[in-house]
């Protein structure tokens, strides 16, 4: 049996009559200790004088032998009592085989066997799971789950909970590090009768060891009712620390009593009613922070509060501010906290405010959260993007903040708290707030921290008190900043200024070990498949024909050092070549990252040209007139959760390209229609990337990839117009794309500076959900796109985030060495277990942005040479530019090491051309296409090219 007690039992008349002989012994053995230490009237211990009766007036020791004896016979008794005792929960504990026997693998085992240390299950695929049987659960009771395992592949590892079928709203998931036991703690919500529990081990081969599944209670803290702040009575004279136009003034006799100001107008004020809350014995206790003693004053240009109060339970508290302006605009703010006794503590506001408090209201214009929230004017923590308990983000798992800002951004300001990056602490965000109902929003730190274990999603209370330890301070420091936007941006770029951007991580890779790395993805890992290869594996994807992975294999082969692997690529590309329609050169292809490199390389440039063309315009005629890209629901709505039919994500993709395919063809009317297509998007100038994963996210999501598309369609337009608009329009959405870049590293291990998260939200609603969850995927098509803008704004951080982006790519790339999997970008990544999760995707995602990373010959290169209105495409760098009416000249640092194509669009005439000082005939192989005003030149090495037109 599982451990769950039996529905058999022993004779129950038999248990209940010796229970009930026990309690008759038990009270004669009473009525002998009465007799034996009888005690005057009057002379009972007064601390037992409740329990003073005619029947029981005796000593203390009488007393209390006389209730414990009669107590346990009472408990015994009420044991053989059917329903008035607690029903154990289950308890499976694998290395007894009659447990395992209640055990049904179901899907991708091959073999189970009892061992010493538990349940040995081996894995044949990627969607491995055991089914338990029914067991009665506790109506009402929150619960935890432990389960012990040891995996060979680590990663994650789910338990689904059912009475009829498993479904995905009904599972937990756990992090599993690979080769070592792990207990992981999740917690269940109440159940009831007839429930089953299905464990799904991590990984898709090797082995885990499940050694038990243990079911316990979960006790859930209760909050009080919370107080909320009123604006502070500032009259007198209040304490002042100004920083440009920010300025706090603090109420000097109240803890929390301040206003934050903006330019003198009142922005957000501080909780003037905070409380402490701490266990003492199991039992919540509450300080109310507002009777504190408070003394502020000013300290040159700082502030200086004290606080000191005693608890309910005698110790002494002593809670210190001091408030320092920094650069303009930013306030640093350092919390300190003593108390003279051991306190657990599940609740401790370190700094809290309150936006909109007596000023704008409930209203905003933007909030941000970064990794949980980004927000126009919503609702945070809705289920419009998510549906499971996840939805709650109040107070989430420290892990899912990808740095520590919080905003709120109203008319044309803004007011923000950055906080510390120590896992001490929690953050607190509600917009509006509904917690405090103080009639604004809220943000705060608070200790102790968050997680994931520790509290349910969203709840103020942790499960459990953390302790602080008599006279050991704790500190916090942040920074308050405020200033002038019409969005989120303006603060995300001061963060950046005041915190910085983290060192571009380590690969542990030179360039010739990422070229082996990928060499051995793209040749020895499960992807490749004769002449065709999957864009990943661990899924439902064919093999199919790749030019793309043929022309990165040939761009490495002959970067390679090593002779061997040279030929090994160059063979494969060959090969892969081979295998594609030279007509589908510029269309076949399995990375999420794409140049026209390939007819450069292998030629049919003016055939690709004319098919972009045609394809362009198709694409453009699916636009609404008013250059709307409507969403159509499939066989799931994932548009029904957004308040309009369309999004920028879902629109600047396709934008991009037909900008894509009008730069590549030259064709004008497409130029133009692209053009339109993107000025058209200005309507979503200044809102939240949203919208471009609608395979399997609702339309609503804040997500990285629209950041992406928005920032290289808006990139694109900029260099076939000139306009500088557009530009800045590009760096607009560039910096909306950091918000779920990790700026931080959230675990202390090797991947997590510039891991990305993909959305903000949840697959159809519900899991896997994403938040915490990096898909270095969607960063890398952000990455790109960074890279192409820093040519133009090089001001700009843009190579430092797309080198680190890139650079954590690699890092979670599976290494040499890793079987079917070595070489491929994992799906998702654990971040605290440091585990990879399928499918494995192809490399060339990462190899494109490593080739920048590296700081190797580029792969392909476009120039728009304005003065003429030429645009230039070339398999490499063109460098040594000349830009002038009538004139245009370049230099081709060209990377094959065969013959190749240069494509020219835009010629409005006949050229001549120069290679080197010497004419061209355009003659073949050369060819003119006067008619489209095309050239493709047939070059090799690294030549000099004039074209000079109207001479």
């Amino acid at each position: 049996m599982s451990g769950v007690r039996s529905q058999k039992r022993c004779c129950p008349f038999l248990l209940d009559s010796c229970a009930g002989l026990l309690t008759f012994v038990c009270a004669l053995l009473v009525l002998v200790v009465h007799q034996w230490e009888r005690v005057p009237p009057g002379g009972a211990d007064s601390r037992f004088a409740g329990f003073e009766t005619p029947f029981f007036p005796f000593s203390v020791t009488g007393r209390l032998v006389g209730w414990l004896v009669f107590s346990a016979a009472c408990a015994l008794s009420l044991a053989g009592c059917p329903g008035l005792a607690a029903t154990d929960l289950p308890r499976f504990d694998f290395r007894r085989a009659e447990i395992t026997r209640e055990w049904r693998p179901a899907h991708d085992i091959s073999e189970v066997k009892v061992t010493p240390d538990g349940w040995e299950i081996t894995i044949t695929a990627d969607d491995p799971y055991l089914i338990g049987p029914a067991r009665d659960y506790p109506e009402g009771q929150p619960l935890w789950l432990r389960v012990r395992e040891k995996s060979d592949q680590g990663g994650s590892g789910q338990v689904f909970y059912f009475n009829d079928h498993p479904t995905e709203e009904h599972s937990v998931r756990f992090n599993v590090r690979p080769g070592a036991w792990d207990e992981c703690r999740v917690q269940l919500p109440p159940l009831g009768p007839g429930y089953h529990l299905r464990f799904d081990p991590p990984g898709d081969g090797g082995r885990c060891v499940l050694q038990s599944i243990i079911v316990e209670p979960r006790t859930i803290l209760t909050a009080p009712e919370w107080q909320a702040p009123t604006p502070p009575e500032l009259s007198g004279i209040p304490v002042d620390v100004h920083s440009g136009n920010l300025a706090v003034h603090y109420s000097p006799g109240h803890w929390g009593a301040f206003d934050v100001s903006l330019a003198g107008r009142s922005r957000a004020v501080g909780w003037n009613h905070g409380a402490i809350g701490y266990l003492v014995d199991g039992q919540q206790r509450w300080m109310d922070l507002s009777g504190a003693a408070v003394n502020a004053r000013v300290d040159g240009e700082d502030i200086v509060v004290e606080a000191s109060v005693k608890d309910p339970d005698g110790a002494a508290w002593i809670l210190r501010q001091r408030w320092v302006p920094a650069a303009a605009g930013a306030i640093n703010v350092t919390t300190r906290v003593d108390v003279d006794r051991d306190r657990d503590i599940v609740f401790l506001p370190m700094l809290v405010i309150f936006p909109g408090v007596g000023s704008f209201g409930t209203e905003k214009g933007q909030g941000l959260f970064p990794g949980l929230e980004y927000l126009d004017n919503e609702p945070s923590s809705s289920q419009a993007d998510i549906t499971v308990p996840a939805y709650r983000r109040q107070v989430p798992d420290s892990l899912k903040i990808t740095f520590p800002l919080q905003v709120i951004q109203a008319g044309d300001d803004y007011v923000g708290l950055i906080g510390d990056s120590s896992d001490r602490f929690s953050y607190l965000f509600d917009s509006p707030d509904r917690i405090f109902h103080s009639g604004g929003h809220v943000m705060g730190i608070l200790f102790p921290g968050s997680n994931g274990q520790n509290r349910d999603e969203g709840s103020l209370l942790p499960y459990e008190g953390e302790t602080l330890k008599a006279r050991s301070t704790l500190v916090l420091h942040a920074t308050l900043i405020g200033g002038h936007g019409t969005s989120i941006l303006p603060a995300v770029q001061q963060y950046a200024a005041l915190r910085g951007f983290p060192h571009v991580p380590s690969t542990g890779l030179d360039f010739t070990g990422y070229v082996n790395q990928a060499a051995a993805g793209w040749l020895d890992s499960a992807i490749h498949q004769g002449s065709e290869v999957h864009h990943a594996v661990g899924a439902s994807f064919k093999p199919q024909p790749a030019a793309d992975a043929a022309a990165l294999l040939l761009w490495m082969g002959i970067q390679s050092a090593d002779p061997v692997v040279s030929a090994r690529l160059k063979d494969a590309a060959r090969d892969m070549i081979g295998a594609v329609k030279p007509e589908d050169y510029n269309q076949a292809g399995v990375s999420h990252v794409r140049v026209p490199v390939e007819t450069l390389v292998w030629g049919h440039s003016a055939e690709a040209a004319s098919r972009a063309a045609a394809e362009g315009h198709a694409l453009a005629a699916r636009f609404e007139p008013d250059g709307s890209m409507l969403y159509h629901a499939g066989k799931t709505d994932y548009g029904r959760t957004h308040f309009a039919k369309d999004a920028n994500g879902l629109t600047s993709q396709m934008v991009d390209h037909v900008l894509e395919d009008a730069a590549f063809s030259g064709d004008p009317g497409l130029i133009r229609d692209g053009i339109r297509l993107l000025r058209a998007m200005d309507k979503f100038r200044g809102t939240v990337p949203r919208g471009a994963q609608t395979w399997e996210c609702p339309l609503h999501t804040p997500d990285i990839l629209a950041a992406a598309y928005l920032l290289r369609a808006y990139t694109l337009g900029y260099e076939l117009t000139g306009d500088r608009g557009l530009l800045d329009e590009a760096i607009e959405w560039a910096w909306s794309g950091v918000p779920f870049t990790y700026l931080v590293n959230p675990t202390g291990q090797p991947v997590g500076p510039y891991a990305t998260i993909a959305v903000l939200g949840a697959t159809n609603w519900v899991a896997p959900v994403w938040m915490g969850m990096p898909v270095q995927w969607c960063g890398l098509v952000y990455s790109d796109a960074l890279y192409r803008l820093d040519r133009h704004d090089p001001a700009g951080p843009w190579k430092t985030i797309a080198d680190g982006i890139t650079a954590s790519g690699v890092q979670q790339s599976w290494p040499l060495g890793s079987g079917d999997r070595q070489g491929l970008l994992p799906d998702s990544f654990n971040l605290r277990p440091q585990t990879r999760n399928n499918p494995g995707i192809n490399p060339g995602t990462v190899g494109m942005n490593a080739i920048r990373l590296f700081h190797k010959p580029a792969l392909y290169d476009f120039r728009v040479f304005r003065s003429t209105d030429l645009m230039v495409h070339a398999p490499g760098s063109l460098t040594n530019l000349l830009d002038k009416p009538g004139e245009a000249a370049f230099k081709v640092e060209a990377w094959p090491d065969q013959p190749y194509e240069v494509l020219i669009v835009g010629l409005k005439g006949e050229p001549r051309v120069r290679v080197d000082g010497k004419d061209l005939p355009l003659t073949a192989p050369q060819q003119y296409f006067p008619e489209t005003g095309r050239l493709v030149l047939h070059l090799a090495g690294r030549p000099h090219v004039e074209i000079s037109i109207g001479k």
